[in-house]
């Protein structure tokens, strides 16, 4: 069992709305100067940088989760974690089917950039990223399970695209282990106002610029012997999907 400091929410440059500044490499690089162990790659409704996310990470020695920030029926974001690269870009194949097509403006909304693992270019992606899907948000958890993942409520604490907003409350009679605050400093009161009681509470940066990715102050204790980064990739998934 050892303390990882987390950032289980970032975007690359293949986000609309991510930095171009986002390379997979430049992000691995941030979390090493935060003094984080383990970051996951989220961008919106796609996991196509994971594999040069990958690549980075392991010339840094970060654990890199694959993972994407999924945008229901609802408009409500979803992250979406995976214990490997190949379960992700299944998920992402799966999840291309039900993607809204809507021809990107990068004048409007910005590049959407694939890259490989030394920050090359390979290829964009035409069709705007983060619209809605046809998955619903009552359909998200189990579907992304049946690709080994893990699912939860983004940003419970925010206005945009957060659940709580969306909905008007946390939907009643359902329990996710897991959910997502912006704000760590707001968990008492979001955990006092919400039917939260079982719920692990992770925070996660959202980062769409570089200077947004966290700094080493969150942190979970994941069982890692005998240790390899697929160890506590997979015990870290079991355990956001067992809550408290």
């Amino acid at each position: 069992m050892s303390r990882y400091y987390y950032d289980l929410h970032v975007h690359s440059c293949l986000s609309p709305c991510g930095d171009n500044d986002n390379t997979p490499n430049n992000l691995v690089g941030m979390a090493v100067l935060n003094g984080l162990q383990i970051m996951a790659l989220t961008d919106h409704n796609t996991c196509r940088n994971c594999p040069a996310f990958f690549e980075a990470a392991k010339k840094q020695g970060i654990i890199p989760i694959p993972g994407m920030e999924l945008t229901t029926a609802e408009d409500i974001h979803m992250v979406c974690l995976f214990p490997d690269l190949e379960s992700a870009l299944a998920f992402d194949e799966e999840i291309g089917k039900c993607r809204i097509r809507i021809p990107n403006r990068p004048d409007i909304f910005g590049d959407q950039l694939v890259m490989n693992g030394d920050d090359e270019v390979v290829d964009t992606d035409p069709d705007l990223l983060s619209n809605a899907t046809t998955v619903t948000v009552d359909e998200a958890p189990a579907l992304v399970e049946q690709y080994g993942g893990v699912c939860y409520p983004a940003h419970i604490d925010r206005e945009a695209n957060g659940i709580i907003a969306t909905l008007g409350m946390m939907p009643i009679g359902v329990h996710y282990p897991t959910v997502e605050l912006h704000d760590g400093s707001k968990e008492d009161a979001y955990r006092e106002n919400h039917d939260l009681a079982g719920s692990r509470v992770v925070v996660g940066s959202d980062a769409h610029c570089l200077w947004d990715v966290a700094e080493a102050e969150h942190w979970l204790d994941i069982p890692d012997e005998p240790y390899s980064s697929a160890l506590v990739r997979k015990n870290l998934i079991e355990l956001l999907r067992r809550g408290l």
